[in-house]
């Protein structure tokens, strides 16, 4: 009776043990590099907008920080999604990128078509892949 005890004990033991190792500490990814103070590419801000007939160009800033993000970007990438005015606003939309500009330009001539709501944001990019948080993302009603 005794050992039928224990064993029983053993096994609800297991059992939990093998759900928790199952079940983890929630999402997984790849392992992070250590962040280095200072190691980061600025976010570009500032993300501003002119119309001229069909043609948009995009303009932003971009400044080194010297104590959270000294590194220089090489070029920045420009995202873009578009959306019907008959699409419901809550629905998902993707970004896609649409051009890369090198530095030191911080501008971007684009072409619209009628009939879209449009959204865009930029990000720096260095070498080795680095790359910034986004901008913030402005939205352009062409009708």
């Amino acid at each position: 009776m005794r050992n039928q005890k224990l064993a029983t004990q053993i096994t609800i033991i297991l059992s939990i043990a093998i759900l928790f190792l199952v079940w983890g500490c929630g999402k997984k990814g790849p392992p992070l590099p250590p962040e280095i103070k200072g190691q980061q590419i600025a976010v570009p801000f500032d993300l501003k907008y002119a119309l001229d007939g069909k043609k948009i160009t995009l303009s932003w800033s971009h400044e080194i920080d010297k104590e959270r993000a000294i590194i220089k970007p090489e070029s920045f990438k420009i995202f873009m999604a578009k959306k019907t005015f008959k699409e419901c606003t809550s629905c998902p939309f993707k970004f896609n990128t649409v051009a890369s500009v090198a530095m030191p330009s911080k501008e971007f001539i684009f072409e619209l078509d009628k009939g879209f709501k449009y959204y865009f944001r930029v990000q720096a990019t260095g070498e080795d892949n680095m790359k910034s948080e986004y901008s913030k993302t402005i939205q352009v009603d062409y009708k």
